[in-house]
């Protein structure tokens, strides 16, 4: 096999090469280091390198194996992480330039998982500033490229790991989700990505803050992509369920029971008033609907679980600000305060709810909080009738760069018409606020030749299956396709 052909091995294969001595873990990550080295000038996924410690920490793998001892389960495989995650002896800075000399002396949770599991950090991946943007670009690391068309966002937060894996720099990253930041450049990127059930893994050292861990945020998960779902579910066994926090209890996840399309029933919702997606992504939702047909499953474009989708949204909306602003600045909060003021108490625009959301009093979230256990609750009645829910991620195919434009002021062309950029968080809210997990495969690429993804929705804690059902369908349509940066 070419190098190329190594380095876009999925992540269970090349463990399997590495457990058996076909391949050296040194030789795996030597060849990733190159990979990296000579074509990420232009993508730059990759913004923090550790190429000398992982090839010490290769070398320990090797020995390891050579010696008979017990491997874990990634035996020696090379990786990549999030820039959020805080590795030992590396920045940990969420893009920002003042915190260049943030170096952390712990390893976060997932990245202990990991390693335990003999896994290899090469570096670590970029993000927008804050981890707030659909676009990954920074002052401190610069901006990340789709590898599919350069002059196109491979999507955020976690931009850089998707843009890593689809140029082949790595079988397996971490990432994490709150407003579709896992799912979002999975779908840019043409990977596969897995929001996982709310509490599942660990977000102990997901944060800039070094010396002491701060409380697991709402709506915030921490989850792995990559380019098959078997690795996906590879990489979720590993980290589900580990923490400091958590020794008096055990997770369980259920096993996925389906081994057919047949025996699925799948709801899809190819498009809403609320958040309209293209043309061509709608199609694609009804396309794999019709697959699913032809394969025998039981499939329905109007089952809905019993829920308002503009409450929903208000909800996600209400609780993911409370998220996001909560280390707002006084100032920044008063002058936010005095903005939410100018809207009547009854106008329900996307604008006066997005203001009031930015100053909830904590009233104001328990109350939102409420409204999401009614939405969990439908949502339970609706997956006992339905195994998925099929539905769009975002509301295009990845967007041009665009960064001189106020991010409250800019849009995204759907069907050629400007629509408001944070809109289609509408399809990443409406999983993400009753928790549920989710997980982003590719369908193929549009006209433009860019990938579509699509989520595949499952009940809570029912991460296996949803993953496993995108195992099935890519039998079906197909899975990951390599880009041309070779």
């Amino acid at each position: 096999m070419s190098d190329a052909d190594v380095a876009y091995l999925p992540a269970y294969r090349l463990r399997e090469r590495l457990r058996t001595g076909q391949l050296s873990s040194l030789e795996a990550t030597d060849l990733f280091i190159a990979r990296i080295e000579a074509r990420d000038a232009d993508i730059n996924a990759v913004v923090v390198r550790d190429f000398d410690r992982a090839r010490d920490d290769a070398r320990k793998r090797d020995r390891r194996l050579a010696r008979g001892h017990d491997v874990g389960s990634l035996h020696g495989l090379p990786m990549t992480i999030k820039e959020q995650y805080h590795r030992a002896g590396l920045p940990t800075t969420f893009g920002y330039p003042e915190l260049a000399d943030n170096v952390p002396t712990w390893d976060s949770d997932l990245t202990v998982a990991l390693r335990a599991a003999g896994a290899v950090i090469i570096g670590k991946t970029n993000v927008p500033l804050g981890g707030a943007d659909f676009q990954t670009y920074n002052d401190l690391y610069g901006t990340t490229n789709n590898p599919w068309d350069l002059a196109r966002t491979p999507g955020g937060s976690s931009g850089g790991s998707a843009a890593a894996l689809a140029a082949g720099f790595a079988p397996l990253e971490a990432g994490s989700d709150i407003a579709g930041s896992i799912r979002n450049p999975a779908h840019f990127c043409g990977v596969y990505g897995h929001k996982p059930t709310w509490g599942i893994v660990s977000q102990r050292g997901h944060t800039p803050v070094l010396k002491h861990p701060t409380p697991d945020l709402d709506l915030v998960v921490c989850g792995p992509l990559a380019r098959t779902p078997e690795d996906l579910a590879l990489a979720l066994r590993v980290v589900a369920g580990r923490s400091i926090w958590n020794s008096g209890w055990r997770l369980d996840l259920p096993a996925p029971t389906k081994t057919r399309l047949s025996e699925f029933r799948v709801a899809v919702w190819p498009n809403d008033d609320i958040a309209p997606v293209d043309d061509e992504i709608a199609d694609r939702v009804r396309m794999v609907a019709q697959v699913l047909r032809d394969a025998g499953a039981t499939v329905s474009e109007v089952a809905r679980p019993d829920i308002d989708p503009r409450y929903s949204h208000e909800t996600y909306r209400n609780l993911s600000y409370s998220v996001v602003f909560a280390s707002v600045p006084p100032e920044e909060y008063e002058r936010n305060r005095r903005d939410a003021e100018r809207y009547a108490p009854d106008d329900r625009s996307d604008r006066a709810v997005s203001a009031r959301s930015m100053v909830l009093s904590h009233a104001d979230w328990l109350r939102a909080d409420a409204r999401r256990t009614r939405l969990r609750l439908r949502w339970a009645e609706f997956f006992r009738d339905w195994d998925i829910l099929i539905c769009p991620q975002m509301a295009a195919p990845a967007f041009e760069h665009d960064h001189t434009v106020p991010i409250e002021e800019r849009t995204v062309l759907v069907n050629g018409e400007p629509q408001e950029y944070w809109k289609q968080a509408f399809w990443s809210g409406l999983v993400t606020a009753p928790y549920l997990p989710s997980t982003v495969f590719p369908t193929g690429l549009c006209r433009q030749g860019l990938p579509i993804g699509l989520q595949a929705v499952g009940g809570a804690y029912q991460d296996y299956r949803t993953i496993d059902f995108t195992r099935l369908l890519a039998e079906e349509i197909g899975g990951f396709r390599r880009p041309p940066v070779d």
